[in-house]
């Protein structure tokens, strides 16, 4: 299939650019050794019986004599995300850094190192899964079991050996803040449909995609949505709203979101999401759904384990569990705003979907049915492959120079327009890094086909499916996951249809008047308007109704500053052709 001119083979590299402006320093100075013979080593280094690394004087090596004194123990080192995202490169859309602060393992030394409940220092654990990872465990523990396993299976199994297990007190899916996300993202759509921003809106839910407009199209930000992704909304729930709830500060809060992508652990580590009152983040530390799975097997939880009730929904649950949102499984945002403009125009409105090369690459045009008018015009695009062509086309209508990169090359070209095309630019894009989007997220499971063949799995632990109770496919049999490769299409598929096997409905036979047996898409409309009255504060009278209702003036900023947040353009002063390695 041939690709645009303007891509070529470095264009398909998800790396950014190499960094030669680091912050953290690659040289140490040290004083000066007297020198004892000429061209002879002063220092040589130890390694002790616990592996710790220790420069001693060669002279007292050679002599046998005590080196007490003249050791100096050599420190790791070490790299943070915030040192990441102070420089000028080095990140690539999904790949996992050495990192001391967003790790399984940091999670397990904060829980084993957390006081006792009722106890000075304890602070609340709450942990919060993403929708897409519930799914991945799904498929593989279905694909190894040949049971179908449901969403609210895994999550009930997930809550039991988060709670009973790791110690965690709370466990959530995410799905009710992505539900609040959509509609502060509908609420932005329609603000600037009446002139205050720039359309076309991109979305804003993907921190890869964020990571690469602020690096190399700094042009777009103002493009890009100011709403939250749901695992930052999640982040305000948690430690500003169930904070007030359950009586205590931010800071006494330790929050933990499972991901199906490694960049969210950058996205968490923004200064925007760090509280400077309290010195917390709103999400204190990001796992990727392979993590989450690691603890499970290093803490001997076996999954395809049933757990009680798990089949039921849970009515007492403090806010709606698993809300369905139709349209892609990265998040519907696209859906979301076909729907709100749908619902909103008196007439009946046609919609069309045309496919730009793959499935990743969709253009959606709704129309009046009577009078053929153009009302709406977004596109589906997911990976950096199809990403640069929305890139320049988003420039290109718009008239904003694009800057470096292949999206940059055919500026002031005219692009040859095809026949019937409309001349209608876009007003919405979703925009996902990852092929395939979220399901697809470089922190997923891969097929267990793939991993049969292998002695060590993905992070070095020997394993042998067959002892582990995994039934393996039988070579020579027409499966789809046979030889599947993690991240290929096969997988995805089954990942994404896992993802929209369960959907939530309501019990049979509600009552009336039963507040309890509310579907959670209902539900989840009137709890985020209680949301936005308990953390916006409004004084003009407009409590309740809905969450598109304009409050006054201090708690509409209110609410954009819990809600909303903004991006800056990181420039490099570093040119790769002029590096001298």
């Amino acid at each position: 299939m041939a690709f645009s001119g303007a891509l070529t083979l470095t264009d398909l590299n998800d790396f950014l650019t190499p960094s030669q402006a680091c912050i953290k320093p690659v040289e140490q100075v040290n004083e000066p050794q007297e020198i004892i013979e000429p061209g002879a080593a002063t220092t040589e280094i130890v390694i002790d019986s616990r592996g710790s690394y220790y420069e001693v004087s060669a002279n007292s090596v050679s002599t046998n004599a005590s080196s007490k004194g003249t050791e100096r123990k050599l420190q790791q080192a070490q790299i943070s995300l915030n040192d990441c995202l102070a420089c000028s490169g080095c990140i690539t859309s999904a790949e996992s850094v050495l990192i001391t602060l967003q790790s399984h393992t940091e999670v397990l030394n904060f829980l084993d190192s957390n006081p006792p409940i009722s106890t000075p220092g304890h602070k609340i654990s709450v942990l919060s899964i993403a929708p897409q990872s519930l799914a991945s465990l799904a498929a593989s523990l279905s694909s190894s079991s040949g049971s179908p396993v449901s969403l609210r299976q895994i999550l009930r199994r997930v809550r039991a050996f988060s709670t009973r297990i790791l110690g965690f007190e709370h466990v959530y899916d995410i799905t009710f803040a992505r539900h609040i996300a959509l509609l502060e993202h509908t609420q932005e759509f329609f603000e600037r449909k009446k002139g205050n921003g720039k359309l076309p809106m991109l979305a804003s839910a993907c921190p890869g995609w964020i990571c690469y407009a602020e690096k190399a199209h700094s042009e777009m930000l103002p493009f890009i949505a100011r709403t939250k992704s749901p695992q930052q909304v999640m982040g305000t729930l948690v430690k500003s709203w169930f904070g007030k709830r359950w009586g205590v500060q931010p800071d006494q809060i330790y929050h933990v979101s499972v991901m199906p992508c490694y960049d969210k652990k950058l996205e968490a580590s923004r200064q925007d999401f760090y509280n400077d009152l309290y010195s917390t983040r709103d999400v204190d530390c990001v796992i990727t759904t392979g993590e989450l799975e690691l603890m499970m097997r290093d803490k001997g939880w076996d999954l395809s384990q049933t757990v009680e009730n798990e089949g039921i929904p849970d009515v007492d649950t403090e806010i709606p569990e698993l809300v369905s949102h139709p349209g892609t499984s990265s998040g519907s945002y696209l859906h979301s705003l076909i729907n709100s403009i749908t619902a909103s125009h008196t007439s009946p409105v046609d919609l069309t979907i045309k496919s730009i090369r793959t499935s990743d690459y969709e253009e959606f045009t709704l129309r009046a049915r009577d009078t053929g008018e153009v009302l709406f015009k977004g596109a589906k695009c997911y990976g950096f492959r199809n990403l640069q062509n929305v890139v320049r086309k988003v420039g290109r209508e718009a008239g904003v120079q694009v800057g470096r990169g292949a999206a940059g090359r055919l500026v002031g070209m005219r692009a040859k327009k095809r026949g019937g095309e409309d001349e209608k630019g876009y007003d919405y894009v979703e925009v996902m890094a990852c092929p395939g989007g979220c399901v697809n997220g470089g922190g997923q499971l891969k097929p267990i086909a793939q991993a049969a063949g292998q002695k060590e799995d993905e992070e070095g632990f020997t394993r042998t499916w067959e002892e582990s109770g995994v039934q393996m496919p039988v070579p020579g049999e027409d499966s789809a996951m046979q030889g599947a490769k993690w991240g290929n299409r096969e997988w995805t598929k089954e990942v994404e249809r896992v993802y929209w096997h369960d959907l939530p409905t309501p019990p049979p036979s509600p009552g009336r008047h039963d507040r309890d047996f509310e579907t959670p898409f209902v539900c989840g409309d009137r709890l985020a308007a209680q949301v936005k009255t308990d953390l916006c504060y409004p004084t003009d009278g407009s409590l309740g109704g809905s969450w598109g209702s304009i409050m006054d003036e201090e708690a509409e900023t209110r609410r954009r500053e819990l809600f909303r947040t903004q991006y800056r353009a990181v420039e490099s002063e570093v040119v790769g052709l002029a590096v001298k390695w």
